[in-house]
């Protein structure tokens, strides 16, 4: 057995799935595999390194392939928006046989900005829904709540109505690099 090897986007190390090849730039490994071997075979390939957990448990489930055998969509980050406390009485906005308003990029706030196992808007619902991930500092995702899914090609915004997500046009202001905000790693 090879100690570390590259085959169809995934890296393994000594036979384990440790990481994935994201845009061909940057190597995705999972933060329990971190050592000097492992980082030293992905600069040596050219690629920057990002250390996240829950990226093997993500492999092994064999979320990152398709049924034909490729590689699907990496696993992109995740930040969650809602409303600020002062943005109003949005919940009578809200009420039954209303319209909802379209979501205003001023009125809202980053509660959560990091990676977890999944890109599927329904996981992320249930994930924020029943408890609270470490550096979650928001309420149960609700109707009005917006979730953002990007990497380095850009981001994607998801807003929940009042049974599924729709996918709106969404400008915010992005939050400051001081923030301590970011978070890495899931539970």
């Amino acid at each position: 057995m090879r100690g570390i090897e590259q085959s169809n986007g995934c890296i393994y190390y000594y036979g384990s799935p440790a990481g994935y090849i994201d845009s061909g730039e940057q190597a995705v490994l999972d933060a329990m595999f971190r050592s000097d071997e492992l980082e030293s075979f992905a600069k040596r390939s050219g690629l920057a390194v990002q250390w996240t957990d829950g990226v093997y448990d993500r492999l092994i489930s064999g979320a990152v392939m398709t049924p034909q055998g490729e590689a699907a969509a990496p696993l992109k980050s995740c930040r969650i928006w809602q409303l600020k406390p002062e943005a109003g009485a949005w919940a009578a906005l809200v009420s039954p046989g209303k319209p909802l308003p379209v979501p205003k990029p001023e009125d809202y706030r980053p509660v959560y900005d990091g990676q977890i196992e999944t890109n599927d808007l329904e996981a992320i619902y249930d994930k924020f829904g029943d408890r609270a991930p470490n550096g979650f500092s928001g309420h149960p995702l609700a109707v009005s709540d917006i979730v953002e899914l990007y990497d380095s090609g850009g981001s994607s915004f998801y807003h929940l109505g009042r049974t599924q997500f729709k996918e709106i046009a969404f400008e915010p202001e992005m939050p400051s690099q001081d923030m301590a905000l970011r978070q890495t790693s899931s539970p």
